[in-house]
């Protein structure tokens, strides 16, 4: 088993608070041995959980600091009575975590107690007011002012950190986690210690240490896992891919239900997709090549942000890509976050839910940089000339569509004008603005369409999707940039 990263810290703070003279630090509480005081014992525990970094009781040093030890059969005890008292005896409940060490010549028993992110640890049943501090070296009761201080450093664990697995060890996690490919995608060595590997896993929030072994957290497991059933309640959060025939889902060509975690897996539902979606020949230095219809950048930066967006407080709902005849719809558990409007996504740094995971993302070079993801879709969107991308708000999901080239003839009035929108953003953040030239250039129409543009421009107006730069301006030159600017 691999050493606990907490020992060296601990020791530091043993050896510190013992030299030159014995004295208190806020960090280490040494005791000879357990009290019987039970009531005391959780003011301790308490106290630790809510300090910033946590801290640790050290059984088997004798008042004047002399380490004189600690048998097997203490140990026992120490660890029963104050584990116990960590889950029964305040809320929330704390995971302590214990190591037997050499220390001063003798065996010592370290107790860690970690900080909590919820704050402030109390006793079970009470109010708030029933809780601990540390200061001075000492333990004592928390004033109001101190407890409104506990309070506005809390928070709510994120749903990345809390545990996906039981208690297994740092094999089980290998077997469970593709550990080689979440290195490859950071581009670094895998750690062959045992030691460095846990220690790595911790640093990268995939794992938690607990006494003997470790837990896998949900990021860890939706990022890395080489199958998510290992994981009972992620066994439904895997991406399906549905291809049908036609334009409705009444026939189903067939069905891929991914499997593995979703940055290990990224790769392979992307060779995947360039597979089975329909190419279009075309003539390039007197060569023919197969081109797809949809641009692989667009795909990527969508399915990604389907998956690091989505809302997994959803239960027995997943990511899921359909692909029809005219389109592929994207959609993920989860409405967009109340600050958020759909048109308003080109371009603005976008809220996550699940902001390791999308860090991560970026990390392993999945998508794109914060904000910048939307706008290289919509550029490479009229690059293709396929029509403007919808986005739609349903009651418990949000669906991104993308729709196969159609002419400007083809398209729907409504989508002309939300392509004209969709461009003048773009537009702006470039720091141009849409003319009646640049949107001409958007549906690859030639100068005589110019009336038709013209049309759709002041249609654009009338919606309120654009306005005039500058209204002095002469209508045949005139200049629009987006409605909100």
């Amino acid at each position: 088993m691999a050493a606990k990263h907490w020992i060296p810290e601990a020791l530091r703070g043993l050896a510190e608070s013992l030299a030159p003279v014995p004295h208190e630090i806020n960090e280490i509480d040494w005791k000879a041995r357990l009290s019987d005081n039970s009531a005391r014992l959780a003011e301790h525990l308490m106290a630790f959980a809510n300090h910033p970094g946590g801290g640790t009781l050290v059984f088997g040093v004798d008042d004047d600091g002399a380490a004189h030890g600690i048998t097997a059969e203490k140990v026992a005890t120490v660890v029963g009575t104050l584990t116990n008292l960590g889950r029964d005896a305040m809320e929330p409940p704390l995971a302590l975590d214990h190591a037997a060490v050499e220390f001063g010549g003798s065996n010592v028993l370290l107790v860690r107690v970690p900080e909590q992110s919820v704050k402030p640890v109390h006793r079970r049943g009470k109010s708030i007011e029933e809780t601990w501090i540390r200061s001075g070296g000492t333990t004592r009761k928390a004033s109001r002012q101190e407890i409104g201080a506990l309070m506005l450093h809390s928070s709510t664990p994120r749903w990345e950190d809390l545990r996906a697995s039981p208690l297994v060890s740092l094999a089980d996690v290998q077997r469970m986690l593709d550990l080689e490919s979440i290195a490859k995608l950071l581009q670094r060595p895998l750690p062959e210690d045992e030691q460095d590997l846990a220690h790595w896993l911790v640093d990268e929030n995939m794992i938690l240490p607990e006494g003997r072994g470790f837990y896998v957290t949900n990021f860890g497991a939706i990022a890395a896992a080489r199958k998510l059933g290992d994981f009972p309640p992620l066994d439904r959060k895997g991406i399906r891919l549905i291809r049908y025939r036609g334009t409705n889902k009444v026939n189903t060509i067939d069905e891929l239900p991914g499997q593995r975690g979703y940055a290990v897996g990224f790769e392979g539902l992307v060779t995947h997709l360039k597979r089975v979606l329909p190419h279009s020949e075309v003539i390039q230095q007197s060569l023919r090549t197969e081109v797809s219809l949809y641009p692989e950048i667009a795909l990527r930066e969508l399915i990604a942000n389907a998956l690091i967006h989505q809302d997994f407080s959803v239960s027995g709902a997943g990511p899921m890509v359909e692909i029809y005849d005219d389109r592929i719809e994207i959609t993920n558990p989860g409405t967009l976050l109340p600050s958020k409007k759909p048109d308003r996504l080109i371009g603005t740094t976008p809220e996550s839910r699940n902001e390791k995971l999308a860090s991560s993302f970026r990390r392993f070079r999945i998508c794109e940089e914060r904000g910048t993801g939307f706008q290289k879709v919509i550029s490479v969107i009229e690059l293709f000339g396929l029509p403007p991308l919808l986005l739609t708000p349903h009651e418990n999901a949000f669906r991104v569509t993308i729709g196969a080239p159609r002419k400007f003839a083809d398209m729907a009035v409504q989508e002309r004008i939300e392509a004209c929108y969709q461009h003048a953003v773009l537009q702006y953040l470039s720091s141009q603005p849409l003319t009646n030239t640049t949107l001409r250039d958007r549906f690859k129409l030639h100068d005589k369409h110019r009336n038709q543009i013209t049309n759709l421009i002041s249609d654009a107006v009338d919606a309120g999707r654009i306005k005039r730069k500058d209204v002095g301006s002469g209508k045949k030159f005139a200049e629009y940039v987006p409605y909100w600017v």
